[in-house]
């Protein structure tokens, strides 16, 4: 299975935001539309990647600051040496590289462009419902 099967059932939408946002909006997209991160692009109507602000950046930028949210903008708290994936990857090659980087989301680009983002959620649910498949099939065979 590839990022391309993930993200034709999951869809490619990609909440994004830029440098220049401040980290007081960011928290507030993040509740509103239940996610945890949004990638940062060089400006709104961009798809040209240049960093990740996710609620761990938020959380260390709090950790090590006194600045209020609404001063502090995402270019000073994202994280910009962001591994991305491409449309043709494998899904164990991104669960590896996930768990050993110790990130949950993982940007799709694909010609220098965004094109999707896959979260640990999203991997998880595809090795499940292949090995559900496979489960199926093999009762099947075994029972006939």
């Amino acid at each position: 299975m590839t990022i391309r099967d993930i993200l034709q059932v999951k869809g490619s939408d990609v909440y994004t935001t830029t440098p220049q946002t401040t980290l007081e909006k960011v928290v507030e997209v993040m509740v509103e539309r239940n996610c945890g991160s949004l990638v940062v692009v060089d400006r709104p109507d961009s798809l040209t990647l240049v960093g990740i602000i996710t609620e761990r950046d938020i959380l260390r930028n709090r950790a090590a600051r006194t600045t209020a949210l609404d001063k502090v903008l995402v270019g000073d708290a994202m994280s910009m040496a962001v591994v991305t994936a491409s449309l043709g990857d494998e899904v164990p090659k991104l669960m590896g590289l996930m768990t050993k980087n110790r990130f949950r989301h993982m940007p799709v680009v694909e010609d220098g462009k965004l094109v999707g983002i896959i979260s640990i959620g999203d991997v998880v649910k595809s090795q499940h419902d292949a090995l559900t498949m496979e489960n199926h099939y093999l009762k099947n065979y075994i029972q006939s």
